[in-house]
Order: structure tokens, then C-alpha cells, then sequence
């Protein structure tokens, strides 16, 4: 409350009022034609643009004709002005009445002056990109935080290289590593996976931290001659998903705690004996599981004697029943109020039996598009996709998410993320489906076998994307008529 107000009261006598278009009792940010408008309706109403009814010109609606159609101020007869002083185009207007596209400019033009009063050459391509972005307001509010901006003037003005390598060690690494993601979708540096990136910092810092310089000295080996080498590879073949590198990390940390575990129980790596591992995995089994790699490592590259890993089933969920599985199926692509991207991809587990992992890897090129039929690449051949869920794909191809900002401007990813050239989290996605009741696991699990018992498994292998193996194995676990149906093509 301005001090200008020594009661509440006073204030909100001059201020508070009923908003004319949405109804709520709140601050006037304009008193228009059709009334007093609140700040969020006038935040709206400055970023709608259009043909106006009244006049058939193309321009900003800010105003409402006597129906409640958005009209342009002129036919409204409103009298502020809200053209940029600089480019003319009209929009919400910030400090010296500038567009939030002009006030980018000045402000990045400032951030990435090289000291001769021009942007330092090689950031050229970050300012162009950041500049086309399409919610500019959200680049505004990156720019106001303390971080980015002292990284983009650090790499101006030449106190920070533009490499990979001065990036990994900066402190603030959540800012270094959306930055550098940006830099890299722009081509200022090299492209390298973001995942693999991460997991090389997170490997510095844990293995730091390790007490013992011995198990140090073992667990460094161990990742960088197992772990980065397979993680280098799959990069190599294309991005990682964040699943490869989590499971990187949980070898690591059951490695070192199995480690730590050893010297407590008084012996060491190269004396284990049968009994340790079973007294190690005798407890919280499922936790440890992950260093199943870690020991088989080492027992092939002579670092302990040979012996038996124990193994004990873990089970998965039981799959959803038949009726609940076309009944959510229905709902998700009948129920308008659940987010289009949570149907797509609820849709996606429900019907062809797709892991979150791999429906995240998607790309609007794996969508293709024959007359009037829709077909989605999850195998060979493509897969036909049924109405009404065409329909919903073709709609949200036209709308992704996430695609407004500097960071996925033309993102090929079906569900992009937030992050630069990064497909969406699966944990993030995941999460998603949880809140409307799909739960992924048991839903593809009884998509799978519902599959497998109408089908042959190795059909329904190629066509998925599945290993023949996987769906012969599940046919057989659910009674199939087919599991007998061998792999191969059976034309003649």
C-alpha cells in the first residue's frame, strides 16, 4: 500500500474495483469502456492480437465490442496508445514505452558489449536467438537474475572461454548448464549430450568426496573405464536419455557404499568371499541391485575373486485389468479438460504398450502423415494410429509445449523440455500421468499382454519397437495361443 494512503480503506476506495471482464474485486490497472479492468485482464488484453470485427484490420484487440469480442482500441475507443516507441508495434509496453522486444535488445545489446561498444562476435548467434524467441517476457526475466547476467557479460568481456571445459567449472552449474545448452543449440559451441555432461560434473564432485583413496583410486577406474566408455558410446548413436545416466550414478553410489560396507566388516575387495555378498545383499536388496555392475566389473577385470552375484525377482506391478484400460483410455481421448499432452501420452502407454522412457525420445518426424491416415514409427512398419486419437496428435503437432522460449524454438522433439535441445524429463512426464490416474507401468504392462494375446508376439515386437524375446516371454506368462509363433518372416 503507497504511504500516500494512511488507511486501507483509503486505498482501496481509489483502487479496488469489480473487473468488468473477468468479475473479481481487485486493483484497476485502466479504466476502458466496458470498465474498470483488473491487471491480469489487462495483461491479456495487451497481448491479443488479431483481425478486429469492427474495422477487419490485423493488430492488437485490447478492447471489447458490445458482444465481448476482442476489438482494437481504435473501435473501442480507447485513447492509450500502446504502439513501442521505437518498432511501432503495438503490445504490452515497458520502461521509455518499449516493447518487451525492443528492451531485450538494450538490455542483451548491454550484457554482451564486448567493450568496443559492440556484441563480442561469437555470442552473435545467442543474441539473433534470443531475439526470435517468441515469449520475449520470459527472456526479460532470465535477464533479471543475478547469475545469467554475470555469465554473459564474463563471456563478453573474455573473463570466462567459451568451451566446454571452463563450463564444468563454474560453482552456479543449474545457470552454467542452460546456458550452455543454449550455446549449443545456436552452434557458439560444440555439441555435446547434455546428459553425459552432467554425469562427467556429478562424477568429479562424488568421487571428492570420497574418503578412502584407495576406494577412490578403484571407483575413478571403474568410471572411467566402464561407465563413460558405455555412456560415450550411446551418446555417440544418438541423445542420452536422463535414465542411462541415473543408472550411471546408482552403480557409483551402491559401488562405493558396497565398498565402505567391506572395510566395516573388516576384508577387502580383492579377499570377498560368497558370504559377503550375500550378507550385502541380504538387506535392502532392491536399493543395492544397482552394483550388480560394479561387482561383475570387478570380478572381470581380476580386482576380486569370481563368484555369485545373488538374484532375487522383484516382481512388477500387476498390470491393470481389460475394463479399467479402455475405460482410462476413453476418458483420455474424450476429456477435454486434461492437458493434450498428458492424452497423447497416456494414449501412447494405453494403446501400444510404449515405455516413458522411450515416448519422450519421439520426434514429430517418427509422425507420418498418408492421405488421410496418420501413422506414428515405433517399429517397422509404421504403426496406424485410430481416430479420435489422430485427431488429438494432429492438434497437439500444431501446439507443443515449450516451444516459445530461446531454448526450443524448433524443437523436432514430440514432447520437448525446458531445457535446450533436450526432449522432456521421463520422471517429469511421469509425474504428469500420475495426476490424472494413468500409472505407466501397470498400464503398459496390460496393454503389452492384452497385445500379445490378440497378435503374434514377434508382430507385435516389430511393429512396437519391442525384442521378440520380450513379447515371446510375456506371451507365454499370459497363456497366449501365439506364444508358439516363431520370430521371422512367414510370407511364403
Amino acid at each position: 500500500m503507497s504511504p500516500a494512503y494512511d488507511t486501507r480503506e483509503k486505498y482501496e476506495r481509489w483502487h479496488i474495483r469489480i473487473c468488468a471482464r473477468c468479475g473479481r474485486q481487485a486493483a484497476k490497472a485502466a479504466n476502458w469502456s466496458d470498465g474498470p479492468i483488473c491487471r491480469t485482464c489487462f495483461d491479456k488484453a495487451t497481448r491479443t492480437h488479431g483481425s478486429c470485427p469492427g474495422c477487419r484490420s490485423e493488430r492488437l484487440l485490447p478492447g471489447r465490442d458490445a458482444s465481448g469480442m476482442p476489438v482494437c482500441r481504435d473501435c473501442a475507443g480507447i485513447t492509450r496508445d500502446f504502439s513501442c516507441d521505437r518498432c511501432r508495434v503495438e503490445g504490452p509496453l515497458l520502461a521509455g514505452r518499449l516493447c518487451h522486444r525492443c528492451t531485450l535488445t538494450d538490455r542483451l545489446s548491454a550484457l554482451l558489449d564486448d567493450g568496443t561498444g559492440r556484441i563480442h562476435p561469437p555470442l552473435a548467434p545467442l543474441f539473433d536467438r534470443m531475439l526470435t524467441m517468441q515469449r520475449t517476457k520470459s527472456g526479460l526475466a532470465w535477464l533479471t537474475r543475478a547469475q545469467p547476467r554475470a555469465l554473459l557479460q564474463d563471456l563478453a568481456k573474455g573473463r570466462l572461454a567459451l568451451t566446454h571445459e571452463a563450463f564444468q567449472q563454474l560453482p552456479n552449474w543449474r545457470t552454467a548448464a542452460h546456458l550452455r545448452d543454449i550455446l549449443m543449440q545456436c552452434g557458439v559451441l560444440p555439441a555435446v549430450d547434455r546428459q553425459l555432461l552432467l554425469f562427467e560434473r556429478w562424477l568429479t564432485g562424488h568421487l571428492a568426496a570420497v574418503a578412502d583413496p584407495e576406494h577412490t583410486r578403484v571407483l575413478h577406474r571403474f568410471a572411467t573405464w566402464h561407465q563413460l566408455r558405455k555412456l560415450r558410446a550411446k551418446a555417440g548413436k544418438g541423445p542420452l536419455g536422463n535414465s542411462p545416466a541415473y543408472a550411471a550414478r546408482q552403480q557409483l553410489i551402491q559401488a562405493g557404499s558396497f565398498l565402505t560396507w567391506l572395510t566395516v566388516r573388516g576384508a577387502l575387495l580383492e579377499h570377498c568371499r560368497q558370504p559377503d555378498l550375500d550378507a550385502w545383499h541380504s538387506e535392502k536388496y532392491a536399493a543395492r541391485r544397482p552394483g550388480k555392475t560394479f561387482l561383475n566389473w570387478c570380478m572381470k577385470t581380476g580386482r576380486m575373486p569370481v563368484l555369485t552375484v545373488p538374484v532375487r525377482s522383484t516382481g512388477n506391478p500387476a498390470p491393470m485389468g481389460q475394463p479399467h484400460r479402455i475405460a482410462a483410455l476413453r476418458h483420455l481421448v474424450t476429456d477435454e479438460t486434461v492437458p493434450l499432452r498428458s492424452r497423447i501420452a497416456g494414449s501412447l502407454i494405453l494403446l501400444y504398450a510404449q515405455p516413458v522412457s522411450r515416448i519422450v525420445r519421439l520426434t514429430i518426424d517418427d509422425i507420418l502423415h498418408d492421405g488421410d491416415h496418420t501413422l506414428l514409427r515405433l517399429g517397422e512398419p509404421p504403426t496406424p494410429v485410430p481416430e479420435p486419437l489422430a485427431g488429438l496428435l494432429r492438434a497437439y503437432l500444431e501446439d507443443r509445449p515449450n516451444m516459445t522460449t530461446a531454448a526450443n524454438p524448433a524443437s523436432r522433439w514430440l514432447f520437448p523440455g525446458r531445457r535446450a535441445g533436450q526432449a522432456m524429463d521421463p520422471g517429469t512426464l511421469r509425474d504428469l500421468l500420475q495426476k490424472i490416474g494413468i500409472p505407466a507401468q501397470s498400464g503398459r504392462t496390460a496393454a503389452i499382454r492384452q497385445l500379445v494375446l490378440q497378435m503374434p508376439p514377434p508382430v507385435v515386437a516389430q511393429a512396437l519397437g519391442y525384442h521378440h524375446n520380450s513379447t515371446t516371454r510375456i506371451a507365454a506368462e499370459a497363456g497366449s495361443p501365439w506364444s508358439g509363433y516363431a520370430p521371422g518372416d512367414h510370407s511364403r
